[in-house]
C-alpha cells in the first residue's frame, strides 16, 4: 500500500533531492528520473525504480497505476505526494507528475559485449549533459549497443543527462573509462576505431565501415585530441559547406552513425524519424 509524504522536511525527501548532487550519486549509488514516458521506458527495458512518488493527481492514470502495483511487487516503495514536493525533487518549475529512484547501473568495460550490435558509440570527455543524453537517444535509434564515455566526462546519472535521453538511458548499455584502459580492451578484440577529426583529409562518406564499428566523437571545444586521433584506424570528417566550423559533437555522431547504418541496411523500413 503506497505511504503519502506532505511534508517538506521529510527525511526521505532530503535523501531523495541531494541525489541532484554529483557525491550523494555516488554515495549512495542511486540516480533520478522523472516523467512517465522515461519511467514507461525503463520499465519496458526491463528497470524499475526501487522509489516511486507520484503527484496525488495522477494516482488514477493507469501508467501510473502499473507501475505501482509493480514497484511494490518487486519490494520497493510507492510514495504520494504533492507536486509542491515533485518541484522541490527534481528542481524545475514545472515538474513531471512522477519521479523514479533508480539504482545505479554498472558501467565497467567488462560490460560491454562487443557481440551484440555492429554500431558502438564512443564520447571523450563530452562535457554537456544535453548532448550525452542526445547521443543516447542516437545509439537506440540506430541500434548501437551503446555509449562508451572516455575519460572526465559529465555524469550520464546526473539529471540533466538522464532527462535529456528520453529514457535511452535504458535501452542502451553505458561504460565508462581512461583512454589508457579503452584502448587496450578494445585492441583485445575485433572493432575498428573510426575518430571523427577537423583535420581529417577523408569525406564521412567514402570508407566502408567494418562491424563492430566504434564511432569516437571528442570533446566540444577541443575536438578529439591528436594522438587519440592517429590511434584510430580510420579518420574522417564531414565537410562544412557554410561558414561554421564544425557541427555539434552530438550532431555529428548522429550523421556518422546513421552513415555507418546505411552501408549496412539500406532502404530498411523503420518507424522514420520524428523531432521531440
Amino acid at each position: 500500500m503506497p505511504r503519502e509524504i506532505t511534508a517538506f522536511s521529510n527525511p526521505l525527501i532530503k535523501r531523495v533531492r541531494g541525489l541532484r548532487d554529483k557525491r550523494h550519486r555516488r554515495e549512495e549509488g542511486l540516480f533520478l528520473a522523472e516523467g512517465l514516458r522515461i519511467l514507461a521506458e525503463a520499465e519496458e527495458a526491463g528497470t524499475l525504480p526501487e522509489l516511486f512518488f507520484y503527484a496525488v493527481d495522477s494516482a488514477r492514470h493507469p501508467i501510473v497505476q502499473r507501475l505501482i502495483g509493480k514497484v511494490e511487487a518487486q519490494g520497493g516503495e510507492a510514495i504520494e505526494t504533492s507536486r509542491d514536493i515533485l518541484h522541490k525533487l527534481s528542481g524545475k518549475d514545472n515538474p513531471q507528475v512522477v519521479l523514479g529512484v533508480y539504482r545505479q547501473f554498472d558501467t565497467s568495460l567488462a560490460r560491454i559485449d562487443r557481440t551484440t550490435s555492429g554500431i558502438w558509440l564512443v564520447a571523450q570527455a563530452i562535457r554537456d549533459p544535453g548532448n550525452l543524453g542526445t547521443m543516447l537517444r542516437t545509439g537506440d535509434a540506430v541500434g548501437a549497443g551503446g555509449l562508451i564515455l572516455i575519460d572526465d566526462t559529465v555524469d550520464p546519472f546526473s539529471v540533466e543527462a538522464v532527462r535529456a535521453s528520453m529514457g535511452a538511458m535504458f535501452t542502451q548499455t553505458i561504460a565508462q573509462a581512461s583512454w589508457e584502459e579503452f584502448l587496450p580492451w578494445l585492441r583485445g578484440g575485433e572493432g575498428q576505431l573510426v575518430g571523427l577529426s577537423l583535420e581529417a583529409s577523408e569525406d564521412y562518406r567514402r570508407p566502408k565501415y567494418a562491424p563492430p564499428t566504434f564511432l569516437l566523437v571528442g570533446n566540444e571545444a577541443q575536438g578529439l585530441p591528436a594522438d587519440y586521433a592517429a590511434a584510430c584506424d580510420v579518420r574522417v570528417k564531414i565537410p562544412m559547406l557554410g561558414k561554421a566550423d564544425s557541427l555539434n559533437a552530438a550532431i555529428s555522431c548522429a550523421v556518422m552513425a546513421y552513415q555507418v547504418l546505411a552501408q549496412r541496411k539500406p532502404l530498411t523500413g523503420g518507424q522514420g524519424i520524428s523531432a521531440r
